[in-house]
């Protein structure tokens, strides 16, 4: 009987499992007592995000818009008033008050915001949303939510997305337990 060198294909996929630049890097590694699997999932999960960040700023400069200019929207698009006092803003977005200024000084030249005068208090002004303001926010959700499930779809089944979603909530939470940050107000609409 003659042998054949080829191997069943279920056998080769496993063997031939395909490597990234994260591979590559920890392959010539020497670090007796680290976890290279850690590694590779922390140097991953930066690389991901660091990828994430930079096709959300390409997103975001067709529409003329900076991170944080966004994040101000975004903010406002989630108050239940769609208004908040450039103060509240500054300590959410953990800026100086001189410096959200700046930010919305850009978003109102833009027509993306307006200042109002804040009932409750006739000496203060409250920032609200314009229609402009929601429309471009909605929008550039929209455009980076299709680049962000197209790649994910070209890598990943729907079940493996599923998988990939608890694997990452439970890190999350490990984390946010070690930093006592559960069921804190710390999560920012658009930062992650």
């Amino acid at each position: 009987m003659e042998h054949s060198t080829d191997m069943p294909k279920q056998a080769q996929s496993a063997e031939a499992v395909e490597t990234d630049h994260v591979d590559r890097f920890l392959a010539t590694l020497d670090l007796p007592g680290v976890d290279l699997t850690v590694e590779g999932i922390v140097d991953r999960i930066m690389g991901i995000s660091r990828r994430l960040r930079r096709s959300m700023d390409d997103t975001l400069s067709a529409f003329e818009l900076t991170w944080g200019e966004w994040t101000v929207l975004g903010t406002l698009r989630h108050e239940p008033s769609h208004r908040a006092s450039p103060g509240e803003l500054a300590k959410k977005h953990e800026l100086s008050s001189g410096a959200m200024t700046n930010r919305l000084d850009r978003l109102e030249e833009a027509g993306l915001i307006m200042r109002v005068p804040n009932p409750e208090d006739r000496r203060g002004i409250l920032v609200e949303i314009t229609d402009e303001g929601m429309r471009v926010w909605h929008e550039s959700v929209d455009v980076q939510a299709e680049k962000e499930a197209l790649i994910t779809a070209a890598a990943l089944d729907a079940h493996e997305r599923e998988e990939l979603n608890g694997f990452l909530r439970r890190l999350m939470m490990a984390f946010e337990r070690s930093e006592g940050a559960e069921g804190k107000d710390g999560y920012k609409p658009g930062v992650h």
